[in-house]
């Protein structure tokens, strides 16, 4: 059976170097991969409930014809579920079902699953090999490639973690036909970020071809999805830590991550970023770094995808400023931004005034 188009991005580590393959039915296709690879002697696919009632059987049916032992476990879906509570669940799933040191785990969903697998492979018998299958376009573009994992406290978002690399990271971009419209979006708020932050050129491409990535035409949505992968890719291999580098890839998080809180995480994680990356760019424009022209390119791109560009008038915002203190990048008492100078190029910086943050989040 021939799925195309197929592209391949490797993500340079050394002996840690990683490939992630987008292809059109590429779940099919993972057994056979696997055992090539050598990754693990048995799998355990870790998936939320609702994407284990779509995609399970496919995968599981991969890895058996391909003679690969595997077992499915699930966990409820949902944010709230991305807890140390849900991590003991799995770990104690994991030991009763005689899991060791030569058996891997595979992540089968989105962000929530992605983040919640990368951690418990990290921490189960001091580590365990683990591969990615990202459901939706914000995990295949953004949270499934590189490394970084971790589970939400009371406190904060992401709070609990680790860096820890997949072997491989494998993007079916079949599977964005089941997302919910919204959950698209979210995605494409990453997808733009990219522009923003590192190519110009891939900026233009997005204003070019709204029509074919909002209809997931294939050619579109995988050169479009491995041209992310190559940004991203090439920033971890930098700065593999965040320790400086890597800091260009929370544009709009910052900000996004404290909306995304302050709503109970009743706004999704690509949207709530789609208003921060707003609120920055006015940022930007009001310290005068950001030309008003190519900030309204930016805000008007992100409203073209169907994306909200202000953040909803009932959020607290000054509870929105208590979760920008907590934010995992705050130093200090600092709090850092990526504030874009050019579309294609961005700065951090912690020497921001509150009056001005104060007056971003109210428009």
């Amino acid at each position: 059976m021939e799925h195309t188009p197929r592209k391949i991005v490797q993500v340079g580590l050394g002996n840690r170097t990683y490939p992630i393959l987008i292809q059109s039915g590429v779940l099919q296709l993972i057994g056979r991969d696997l055992l090539q690879r050598k990754v693990a002697k048995r799998y355990g696919v870790i998936s939320d409930d609702h994407v284990a009632s779509l995609y399970g059987d496919r995968l599981m049916a991969s890895l058996t014809e391909a003679g690969l032992a595997a077992e499915l476990i699930t966990f409820p879906r949902g944010e709230k579920n991305k807890n140390l509570q849900t991590i003991g669940a799995l770990s104690s799933e994991l030991a009763a079902r005689n899991f060791d040191r030569k058996d891997g785990l595979i992540a089968l969903g989105g962000g929530v699953t992605g983040d919640i697998t990368g951690f418990l492979a990290s921490v189960y018998m001091r580590g365990i090999p683990f591969v990615q299958a990202p459901t939706t376009l914000l995990a295949q573009v953004d949270s499934s490639v590189g490394g970084k994992t971790g589970v939400d406290i009371p406190e904060g978002k992401n709070l609990v973690g680790t860096f820890y690399q997949p072997a491989a990271v494998y993007i079916d971009t079949d599977a964005l036909q089941t997302l919910p419209g919204e959950e698209l979006l979210g995605g494409l708020a990453e997808v733009i970020k990219y522009g923003i932050i590192a190519d110009a050129d891939f900026f233009h491409f997005l204003e070019n071809n709204r029509e074919p990535i909002l209809a997931l035409d294939k050619p579109v949505i995988t050169e479009t999805v491995a041209r992310c992968c190559e940004i991203k890719a090439r920033v971890v291999e930098q700065d593999e830590r965040e320790g400086d580098l890597r800091r260009i890839l929370n544009f709009g998080h910052t900000i996004g991550h404290a909306i995304e809180a302050a709503s109970d995480f009743k706004l999704i994680h690509g949207l709530a970023v789609a208003m921060g990356m707003c609120a920055v760019v006015r940022l930007a424009v009001r310290t005068g770094c950001l030309a008003t022209e190519e900030a309204a390119r930016i805000i008007n791109l992100i409203q073209a995808y169907g994306m909200p560009v202000t953040i909803p008038a009932e959020l607290d915002r000054n509870r929105i400023k208590g979760y920008l203190l907590t934010d995992k990048k705050t130093v200090g008492g600092r709090v850092f931004y990526v504030i874009p100078n050019h579309i294609g190029e961005v700065f951090i910086t912690d020497q921001v005034d509150e009056s001005d943050i104060d007056q971003v989040l109210r428009l």
